[in-house]
């Protein structure tokens, strides 16, 4: 059973984010912070509001108005509100771009396995973009949940009937995609991609015999 990552993995999405806080960074400006103290700040109230509401855009949108009422200590009046909405703008239009070799490495890896599909995040935002993949056939199920821990792994194997030793989790995320699947009980294929977002970051086991390392997605295809 092999169980597929979207966001990054499948598709850029961070990369959109990213260049979404830069411009963001470049219009608020500070007296005495720079880029970097700025983008800490966004970092904490980011990740203290995805354990509270989550993850998407709405979520990334009320983090950078905490951001701006935490620094200029006030609260942000309708104009810097609208503004932050037209920063944002191309998160809502920006269209699902596949990596690269995904679409050709998924079609072999379906007449050979069986695929699933696993994605967290706001549910109607993650629907959207997997409505317009074009990946779906491929996949016997795909879910989005509001999470990925170990929780989340040992349900999919029990929903599906394989032996956690059985399934391999493909992903660029190192704390959502391969440290909660190696703790279920799964194998991990690490795809590493320069965007990830600095909340999914950790440290992965170099000696793990459990954890593959590739370069990218269609080198899947040498070892499945």
């Amino acid at each position: 059973m092999l169980v597929f990552d979207a966001d990054d993995t499948l598709w850029e999405n961070n990369l959109v984010f990213e260049r979404v806080i830069d411009d963001f960074l470049e219009w608020l400006a500070h007296p005495t912070l720079d880029r970097a103290e700025i983008r800490a700040v966004l970092d904490d109230i980011e990740r203290a509001n995805a354990v509270a509401h989550g993850y998407g855009s709405k979520v990334f949108l009320r983090s950078l108005g905490e951001c701006l009422e935490r620094l200029r200590r006030r609260p942000a009046t309708d104009a810097e509100r609208r503004e932050i909405g037209r920063l944002a703008t191309a998160l809502v239009e920006h269209q699902v771009e596949l990596m690269p070799g995904v679409a050709d490495a998924l079609d072999e890896l379906a007449d050979r396995h069986e695929l699933l599909l696993l994605t967290k995040g706001d549910a109607e935002e993650q629907q959207r973009k997997l409505d317009a993949c074009g990946l779906l056939h491929h996949f016997r199920a795909a879910h989005i949940v509001p999470e990925k821990d170990v929780g989340t792994y040992r349900w999919l194997s029990r929903e599906y009937g394989f032996a956690p030793a059985a399934g391999w989790m493909i992903g660029n995320s190192p704390r959502s995609d391969i440290l909660p699947a190696r703790a279920a009980g799964m194998n991990a294929v690490f795809i590493p991609n320069d965007n990830t977002w600095v909340l999914e970051h950790d440290e992965l086991d170099p000696t793990d015999p459990g954890i593959l390392h590739l370069a990218a997605f269609p080198d899947l295809l040498r070892h499945f």
